[in-house]
């Protein structure tokens, strides 16, 4: 069984990954300060800083990869049909700019871009379930995490 004061700590592991609404790169920082600082004091807070701070990795890993296929599909789609002229020394602009020829590519990178809109809710909830789940006591493992830590 758990005190309450590891229950509470894992908690607050947790939750601390909501400060990447308002500090960049909060959702890292502040598990892996309160982790580091308590993870000797029990294997419940070591267990569950472990795994917040994978599922916190984890999706930075799957954003990154959509962003990647994402924006080059969304510029090469969007700009390949614009036509382009060189006008005073090397300015550029486009003429005949026509999106009424939406390409497959431009779709893919709408449903990608999508993905990642339902990727950073489910993210939300998720992390306010692993919250309640750890001040029960109940050992949390996040869906979809890739183990970084062991």
């Amino acid at each position: 069984m758990e005190t309450n004061n590891s229950k509470t700590t894992a908690t607050l592991i947790h939750l601390s990954a909501l400060s990447q609404y308002f500090i960049p790169f909060g959702n890292f920082i502040f598990p892996i300060i309160i982790w580091s600082s308590s993870k000797d004091k029990s294997t419940y807070i070591d267990a569950q800083g472990k795994q917040s701070i994978n599922f916190n990795l984890s999706l930075l890993m799957y954003s990154f990869l959509m962003a990647l296929v994402a924006v080059p599909l969304f510029f090469v789609s969007v700009f390949s049909k614009a036509k382009y002229v060189n006008v005073n020394h090397g300015d550029f602009f486009i003429e005949d700019f026509n999106m009424t020829e939406i390409s497959g590519l431009l779709v893919t990178a709408i449903v990608i871009i999508c993905l990642f809109i339902l990727l950073k809710i489910l993210e939300f909830f998720l992390i306010i379930y692993a919250a309640v789940k750890t001040s029960n006591g109940y050992d949390y493992k996040y869906p979809l995490t890739i183990n970084f830590l062991k």
